[in-house]
C-alpha cells in the first residue's frame, strides 16, 4: 500500500505535468513554426524569418485595404471565380478564414441547438444563417458545429425556434467546444 508521501509526491508530478505539458508543447510548435519558416526563407538566424513573414503579411493586410488593391484582389476573385476546381477551392477557403478574422466574420453569434425536443439534448455553435429562404426554408437557420479537439464541423439546417442565442463571448463558446468542453474561456 503506497504511504502519504509517495502519494503526495505522485500528485505533485502529475499537477507539474498539467502545468508543464502545454507549455512545453507550445513553445516547441512555436520553435518548429520559426525553423521551418526561418529554412524556408533561408535566414541563419533563428526567429527573423518568422518575424519577417508575420511583418509581410501585415503590410500585405494593410496595402490591400487601400481602394487601388481592392481592385487587385478584386480582380483575384474574378479570376479564381472563372477556374472550375480552383473556385471551390479558392471560395470556400477565402470564406473560412474570413468567418474567423476581418470585417466579414461570421461566428459571431454563439447559439445552444435542441436536438430532439423534450429531451434536453443540446449542442453548441455559432449562427451563420439567420433564415435559410433562397432554398425554400423560411422558418429554418443554419448552425455551424466546431468538433472537439479537431479543425472541423458540421453545418446544420433546423428550425429557428429550436435554437436559443447565448450571451457569452464567441471567443469562450469556441474554446469551450474545441477543447471538448474542458475550457471555460478567457
Amino acid at each position: 500500500m503506497p504511504s502519504q508521501f509517495s502519494r503526495t509526491l505522485l500528485r505533485s508530478f502529475l499537477n507539474g505535468l498539467i502545468v508543464l505539458g502545454p507549455v512545453a508543447l507550445t513553445v516547441y510548435l512555436c520553435v518548429l513554426a520559426f525553423r521551418f519558416v526561418d529554412g524556408w526563407l533561408r535566414i541563419p538566424i533563428p526567429g527573423v524569418g518568422f518575424l519577417v513573414t508575420v511583418a509581410l503579411v501585415t503590410l500585405l493586410g494593410f496595402v490591400t485595404s487601400t481602394v487601388v488593391a481592392r481592385g487587385a484582389v478584386g480582380m483575384v476573385d474574378r479570376v479564381f471565380a472563372r477556374l472550375p476546381f480552383v473556385r471551390l477551392l479558392y471560395t470556400a477557403l477565402r470564406d473560412v478564414f474570413g468567418a474567423f478574422v476581418g470585417d466579414q466574420k461570421r461566428f459571431t453569434i454563439p447559439v445552444m441547438v435542441e436536438l430532439a425536443p423534450g429531451t434536453g439534448v443540446s449542442v453548441m455553435g455559432f449562427l451563420t444563417q439567420p433564415e435559410l429562404s433562397e432554398f425554400a426554408l423560411p422558418d429554418h437557420v443554419a448552425v455551424y458545429l466546431p468538433q472537439s479537439y479537431n479543425f472541423a464541423g458540421q453545418t446544420i439546417v433546423v428550425p429557428a425556434d429550436r435554437v436559443t442565442r447565448l450571451d457569452a463571448k464567441p471567443s469562450d463558446v469556441l474554446a469551450f467546444i474545441v477543447s471538448g468542453g474542458i475550457s471555460h474561456g478567457t
